[in-house]
């Protein structure tokens, strides 16, 4: 077997074992497990033997461009592989630690109700791991990345009758989204800097990359911030590190591989895959240094007053983090990865125990008196004081990010009543036919008039969008605002540029099959229930129907544009055809497909998920 036959095999593996796991009988819990722990072992097992003929040939780095899905003239669209001992180091401890945990789980989870649905969430988590892993360039770690946002998503919720842990599911998801914004304006900044794809082979040479750095400094410092915004955001480094203590609402063993050992680690895959870009810039290196100083000391101080085990390990895993962002800062890439090994398998441990050493406590203070103290790092005086109250607090950051972002978007968007049924119809609609026939005659507008139009058409999508985000009336409108979006989006970016038939049809595609089945899952929905429902409250419908539920999510990721849909390529070909001196058309983009997917994800979570209204339905309290 060649090296390009054993590089598909790893991400064909999970994606058989994940495909054939989605037909295997629920009450066969025993098939499920065994099943399970059998498909990452052969991927260990030939992870194993490749990495043995990879050092045999001197351990150079290898890529692989396996599949072209779109090409043009101007542009080329391919899923592209890369291995090299970065790769190595993620992969085997990828490996092992998912090993453990499909382990433990098959007996933590023991009759539990969502057992099925655990496994086929951890193997979709293997095969996005892979790729992200194992992605040689933007567009294939992107793809791995959103994959690996959504099992989160997923798993976050896995007790999806309760109400935490679906509020919890929603907070670190459009926590994920945000940053998400910097991966995006990442990748469209790169394509400017090289005017082409950008492998990440060809980042190993400082030669060619200190020749695009020298061009456009500028800009080259805001393609670095926009890869660090993506990676703090998925490590959980300061401002974004309040959602990973959230996360913990799945089970214990989800925690484990996620939170504790795995994808809580990809910000610092992030940064190491790119560090020969970012290094350079001396500025970025000290705010990551300053980042990851801020990230250790104030995740410390809060690990510190935690009265949960998962929530101390959570921050004492930031903690780590944060002090990874140091070395990275100083270029110490093989200690990052050394540490990466160490605080991986260690907190899977930690968090693999949490459950016996919980009982362990339990069973000691009914058996023994104790007297609570404070932990004695804090008695030291008032400035101990001070950082003990901003420690139980958290350092206010959920209450940040709530103020400075969320809350100001849905204050803004309740504030755009003009976007009712009638108006969308009889005005929007009428205005939308007006801008497309300036498109077809824009040979005769005046230039000014053309070159302010992609902003203008932006402007007013980004607006249904934050309408979409505050709707809690009328789930039908709110999906129907983040559809029309999608077709003033695309006439937006053709004003720049004439976008072919092919190009509509990628973008589209998926628009109009998930918006189609959206639309019918909602009117569905309505029928059964024969009653009125908004999205102020929490509805539980997936055990009545989980048949509309499934479809729904599918409609979701298709008109989020999901790397399942050729609406995840559309989107990538629009962000190409966006000018570099055109910023802030990028950001209106940017923040339309985030917002749009965060208002998407909530309707399913708000329809789906939580507890059951009706009153035979049992229900947990609202704090469990």
């Amino acid at each position: 077997m060649n090296s390009n036959s054993f590089i598909i095999a790893f991400v064909l593996i999970p994606l058989l074992s994940f495909v054939l796991s989605l037909v295997l009988p629920a009450r066969k819990e025993n098939l499920i497990w065994k099943f399970s722990f059998a498909s990452v072992l052969i991927q260990g097992i030939a992870l194993v033997s490749f990495t043995f003929y990879w050092g045999g040939n001197g351990f150079v780095p290898m890529n692989f461009s396996e599949w072209t899905l779109y090409q043009s003239t101007e542009y080329k669209f391919v899923i592209d592989f890369y291995f090299d001992a970065i790769t190595v180091v993620y992969l085997l401890v990828g490996a092992m630690v998912s090993l453990l945990v499909i382990k433990f789980s098959g007996y933590y989870l023991h009759r539990e109700a969502g057992f099925k649905r655990f496994f086929n969430t951890i193997l979709f988590f293997e095969l996005a791991y892979q790729f992200t892993v194992l992605s040689g360039n933007f567009e294939t770690l992107i793809m791995g990345w959103e994959m690996l946002g959504i099992s989160s998503f997923i798993l976050i919720a896995f007790y999806r009758d309760r109400y935490l842990p679906v509020r919890n599911s929603i907070k670190v998801f459009s926590i994920y989204r945000i940053g998400d914004i910097g991966l995006i304006l990442a990748l469209w900044g790169m394509h400017h800097l090289w005017h082409q794809n950008v492998f990440f082979l060809e980042l190993r040479g400082f030669g060619e990359v200190e020749h695009h750095i020298a061009n456009q400094p500028a800009f080259s410092y805001f393609v670095a911030l926009s890869i660090l915004m993506a990676a703090s955001a998925k490590s959980a480094i300061l401002p974004f590190s309040s959602w990973l203590p959230r996360a913990m609402e799945g089970p214990t063993s989800s925690s484990a591989i996620f939170y504790g050992a795995l994808s809580v680690h990809f910000g610092i895959f992030l940064l190491l895959r790119t560090s020969i870009f970012w290094f350079h810039l001396d500025g970025i290196r000290w705010l990551l240094a300053a980042l990851g100083t801020a990230s250790a000391a104030i995740a410390f101080l809060i690990s510190r007053v935690q009265f949960t085990i998962k929530a101390k390990v959570a921050y004492a895993s930031i903690t780590q983090i944060g002090i990874m962002c140091v070395e990275l800062a100083l270029g110490w890439n093989t200690l990052v990865l050394i540490h990466f090994v160490g605080n991986a398998f260690l907190r899977t441990y930690q968090l693999l125990v949490s459950p016996s050493i919980v009982n362990y406590m339990v069973r000691q203070q009914t058996y023994s008196e104790g007297k609570a103290t404070r932990p004695s790092f804090f008695n030291y005086g008032h400035l101990a004081n001070s950082f003990y109250l901003l420690a139980l607090k958290e350092w206010n950051l959920d209450a940040f990010f709530n103020r400075l972002i969320f809350r100001n978007v849905k204050q803004f968007g309740k504030r755009l009543d003009f976007f009712t049924p009638f108006n969308v119809v009889f005005i929007l609609l009428p205005f939308y036919l007006i801008a497309l026939l300036l498109y077809y005659y824009r040979a005769t507008l005046p230039d000014t008039l053309v070159s302010w139009m992609p902003e203008i058409l932006g402007v007013v999508a980004l607006l249904m969008v934050f309408k979409a985000f505050s709707e809690r009336i009328y789930p039908r409108l709110a999906f129907g605002m983040v559809l029309l979006a999608h077709f003033w989006t695309y006439l937006s970016i053709s004003f720049n540029h004439e976008l072919s038939a092919l190009q509509m049809q990628f973008y589209f595609g998926g628009v109009l099959f998930g918006g189609a089945i959206g639309l019918l899952v909602l009117n569905r929905l309505r029928m059964k229930e024969r009653a009125f429902f908004d999205l102020n409250n929490y509805y539980g419908h997936v055990d009545e129907y989980p048949g509309l539920a499934r479809w729904y999510l599918i409609s979701v990721l298709c008109v989020m544009g999901f790397p399942i849909t050729s609406t995840f390529i559309g989107e990538d070909l629009l962000f190409s055809n966006i000018y570099r001196n055109q910023f802030v058309l990028a950001v209106i983009h940017s923040l339309i497909y985030i917002f749009g997917g965060i208002a998407l994800i909530r309707s399913f979570a708000r329809l789906f998920w939580g507890p059951n209204l009706k009153p035979y339905f049992s229900k947990a309290l609202k704090s469990a």
